[in-house]
């Protein structure tokens, strides 16, 4: 559904003029039964070319690692044997997705199914295909991690792959695409005003920045979000909800309710990504202290209260 979302008039057109023949989608091909077990059984004997393996939702390895929770219909044989053999052929395997990348909220804690990610349980490497697991091109899997994913990371993904643009360095510790997991949520949100000023929300429809009692993880989740806009103009900042981190890994277990900010002493257990808790209290305090009014009306209402006062800006 989100990739169905892409900003362009035609994705599939998008993909064809990169030089990207769409093999196989589930959801999205017209192909089935025997014709997809064919085409699947060319790539693994190298008649056809898989150069990209995507692949979505978690690998489910129960019950007790048999895999049988998953089978492909048609065949009897458990999705993750099928995964690991196209894996061991793929030029390149793309995780697409939390669930594929970490294993996701099919990967809540206490679940039955065993469920994990690709390369990675949460975030200790290892996953369905190990961590030295390394594809034809020599890179691990490409985590374009998102629950879901936005429709531009995919794309620009798979067309930096068929340019033989994306290598070992444009991928982030988790092995995200460095293109979207360099920025953060916090980049380019609409209430940076009230961040700054530490004015807070302090229920959904307030205005103010939602980190200190909404849960918010915008300073911390590594994603584009509020710079490339979902359907060219929203985000979950900008809706009113707050980030909940959903490109990292274990995002679907807080240990606490999602729209809940954790405290010690008064002070977010959560603090901005690289900064020292000494310094945020300092900074917070200052801010508070400084705040203008028409920022802290503003913060808990539903509307804009006080506009911004309309003053000469020319320099003397």
């Amino acid at each position: 559904m989100s990739l169905l979302n892409a900003d362009t008039p035609d994705w599939a057109a998008t993909l064809r003029t990169s030089g990207i023949e769409w093999l196989w989608h589930p959801s999205l091909s017209l192909a089935s039964g025997e014709a997809v077990l064919q085409m699947l059984e060319d790539c693994l004997s190298g008649a056809q070319p898989l150069d990209v393996l995507c692949i979505e939702g978690a690998l489910l390895r129960g019950p007790q690692g048999s895999g049988r929770f998953h089978l492909l219909a048609g065949t009897g044989v458990p999705m993750i044997s099928w995964v690991r053999r196209l894996a061991g052929v793929a030029r390149y395997v793309v995780a697409v997705g939390s669930c594929a990348a970490w294993g996701g909220v099919s990967g809540a804690r206490n679940h039955a199914t065993e469920a994990c990610g690709l390369q990675f349980e949460d975030d200790q490497p290892g996953g369905l295909l190990g961590a030295a697991f390394r594809s034809g091109a020599g890179l691990p899997v490409i985590n374009v991690a998102g629950c879901p994913t936005h429709p531009g990371w995919v794309i620009d993904s798979l067309m930096a792959l068929a340019d033989g643009s994306l290598s070992a360095d444009d991928l982030d510790s988790l092995q995200r695409p460095r293109f979207y997991a360099d920025q953060l949520v916090h980049h380019g949100c609409t209430r940076n005003e009230f961040y700054e000023f530490k004015a807070s929300a302090e229920q959904p429809s307030d205005l103010g920045c939602m980190m200190e009692h909404m849960g918010c993880k915008g300073t911390q989740a590594h994603a584009d979000c509020n710079t490339r806009l979902w359907n060219g103009e929203g985000s979950c900042t900008r809706g009113g909800y707050a980030c909940i981190s959903c490109t990292e890994p274990g995002f679907q277990d807080p240990g606490h309710a999602f729209d809940a900010t954790p405290k010690v002493a008064g002070i977010p257990i959560g603090l901005p990504t690289d900064m020292p808790k000494a310094w945020f209290v300092a900074l917070a305090s200052l801010s508070k202290s400084a705040t203008p009014r028409r920022v802290k009306t503003n913060a808990t209402a539903d509307h804009i209260v006080v506009p911004p006062v309309a003053r000469k800006t020319r320099l003397k």
